[in-house]
C-alpha cells in the first residue's frame, strides 16, 4: 500500500509589517519531535521495505525505486539508537538535496508549522545522538518543543556517508 502526500510549500516573503517567517515538516523519532527546512522536502510516502544493498551502513535500510530514481532509504531510528518499529503510522520523508535524492524512515510525520524568528532559540552544547553541529536550534510553539535540523549538513557529512 503505498499513499503519497506531495508537500508543497508556499513562497514566503517579508512584506512591510510582516515578520519573516520560516516553514519546518515536523515528524516524529523515537520520542522526540523534529523540525527540517520544508523546502528540502519533496513528497512523504508509505513506508515500504527497501532492497538491501550489501555492505551499506546499519542505518541504510535499502534503495527503492522511486518512478525510475533509486533512492537510498536511512532510517534515523537506527542511527539516532532507537528502536525501529514499522507500522502503519511509519513514513519516508522523501528529501531533494542538492542534486541527491534521499529517504529518511520517521515514526510519523505531524504537521508543517510557520515559525518566526522569535520562536527559534539556539540550541544547547549539549551531548546527544546528533552532532550538534547539525542542530540548527530549537522551535518553541506553545508547550512543544521542536529539534529543527540542518538536515542538508547531516546527510552530507562524513559520519553518514550518503553524499560526496
Amino acid at each position: 500500500m503505498s499513499t503519497d502526500l506531495v508537500v508543497a510549500a508556499p513562497a514566503i516573503g517579508a512584506s512591510a509589517g510582516v515578520k519573516p517567517t520560516r516553514q519546518f515538516l515536523t515528524f516524529r523519532v523515537g520520542g522526540e519531535e523534529y523540525g527540517m527546512d520544508i523546502l528540502k522536502v519533496q513528497e512523504i510516502r508509505s513506508y515500504e521495505v527497501p532492497t538491501r544493498v550489501a555492505h551499506a551502513p546499519s542505518f541504510v535500510k535499502g534503495v527503492v525505486n522511486l518512478r525510475g530514481v533509486i533512492v537510498p532509504i536511512m532510517d534515523m531510528r537506527i542511527k539516532l539508537g532507537c528502536e525501529a518499529l514499522y507500522n502503519d503510522f511509519t513514513v519516508v520523508i522523501v528529501m531533494n538535496i542538492g542534486n541527491r535524492v534521499l529517504g529518511m524512515v520517521a515514526d510519523s510525520v505531524s504537521d508543517v508549522l510557520e515559525l518566526e524568528d522569535d520562536q527559534i532559540r539556539p540550541a544547547p552544547e549539549i551531548s546527544s545522538a546528533i552532532d550538534s553541529r547539525h542542530v540548527t536550534g530549537l522551535g518553541k510553539v506553545n508547550e512543544r518543543i521542536l529539534i529543527l535540523l540542518d538536515i542538508v549538513g547531516m546527510v552530507s557529512s562524513p559520519e553518514f556517508g550518503l553524499m560526496d
